[in-house]
């Protein structure tokens, strides 16, 4: 289990519904591609994981994603 928090400017509702879709971003056009986060939750999903988003406008964002361990037998 890892969680990531910031104190940054945070996120609306409607951003953190879509913010793992692909290709769906907050910049202005040409100044990104909109794939990040949701390369991350393919990469998480492929490992049986889950990502979260808990986020408040004005007062930051919190992801916290879980991998299961894997034995190695």
């Amino acid at each position: 289990f890892l969680s990531i928090a910031d104190n940054g400017c945070g996120m609306s509702a409607e951003t953190q519904q879509k913010i793992f879709e692909p290709f769906f971003t907050t910049k202005a056009a040409g100044k990104g591609t909109g794939l990040g986060m949701s390369i991350v939750s393919e990469i998480i999903q492929k490992h049986s994981g889950t990502i979260e988003v808990e986020s408040t406008l004005g007062k930051g964002s919190k992801f916290s994603i879980s991998i299961p361990l894997q034995s190695n037998s």
